[in-house]
């Protein structure tokens, strides 16, 4: 592996991972596994370009050792050919893309060229057809320039349901009861055992109103929930807590932001009280529904 490509997708993490938060903290972005698995088969396909010369893009053609289950590569040539791809965009190839639009007319591989001529490397989001129910959802493309072509692996986001979420509390808790240190110390790991995909669990102490643990945002452990306001500015941990003293349980919603998406989104989180403290979980929405 090429010094130049190390650098590229060291500084491609980095820009994943630096989403901003208002109130100046930081969502710290939780790679999912799926997004794991995307740069690897990312990786392995440059590193054959790189070995093979620009002609080897034909194999990215249906070939499995370029496919990962639902994954697979792509490639198109900076003046907008697409070249190949070992998925459902195979049709595309010979063709000119350069005014290919998404479900609602983002021209997707116009802007894919332009920052990848600009900067090298890039992820974007846009909306295509997802082939295991065939509706037009949101997909995340990482892609990597490499002389003329431009290599690229996509995958869609995974979503936790309102029964994961709930079954998560039900772990959270119990994990809780049988040592109440050893599980906070598990929340606030990011690539823990309480982080999967977007589901993480929250932990605030009622008496300090403070954070104690936080799957997705570590830095948000030691925060006053009068500090914390969610992106549209409304004040919903203050809320939560509150509900929270009288009730002992509930749910609320609010606007977070996905830390796997990167996207302000709705969410809907369970919480109970458990020895003076509220332990939560959440899922997301789809955009603001």
């Amino acid at each position: 592996m090429s010094l130049a490509w190390k650098g590229s997708m060291a500084l491609l993490i980095l820009a994943v991972a630096a989403i901003a938060w208002a109130n100046t903290a930081e969502v710290e972005h939780v790679l999912s596994k799926d997004e794991r698995r995307a740069m690897v088969l990312l990786n392995k396909a440059v590193r054959h370009i790189e070995q093979q010369g620009a002609d080897a893009v034909t194999d990215f053609n249906a070939n499995p050792n370029f496919i990962d289950k639902e994954l697979y590569v792509y490639a198109l040539r900076v003046d907008g050919r697409f070249l190949a791809s070992g998925g459902s965009s195979t049709v595309l190839a010979g063709d000119t893309v350069l005014d290919t639009v998404d479900v609602f007319g983002k021209p997707f591989f116009r802007e894919m060229i332009q920052t990848a001529v600009e900067a090298g490397k890039g992820v974007i989001e846009y909306h295509w057809t997802n082939p295991t129910d065939s509706r037009g959802e949101a997909k995340r493309t990482f892609f990597v320039r490499e002389g003329d072509i431009i290599v690229a692996v996509g995958y869609y986001p995974s979503r936790s349901t309102d029964y994961e979420a709930r079954h998560f509390l039900d772990e959270a808790v119990k994990a809780m009861v049988n040592n109440e240190p050893e599980a906070i110390e598990q929340f606030n790991q990011p690539q823990g055992p309480f982080v999967k995909d977007d589901l993480y669990v929250f932990v605030l102490d009622m008496q300090q109103g403070q954070f104690i643990a936080h799957g997705a945002t570590p830095s948000l452990v030691g925060q006053s929930h009068v500090d914390v306001l969610s992106p549209d500015g409304k004040p919903v941990i203050t809320e939560m807590l509150d509900q929270a003293r009288k009730n002992g349980k509930g749910e609320l919603v609010y606007q977070w932001q996905n830390p796997t998406t990167g996207n302000v989104e709705t969410k809907h989180t369970y919480y109970r009280v458990l020895d003076n403290k509220l332990v939560g979980v959440g899922f997301y929405n789809k955009g603001n529904e």
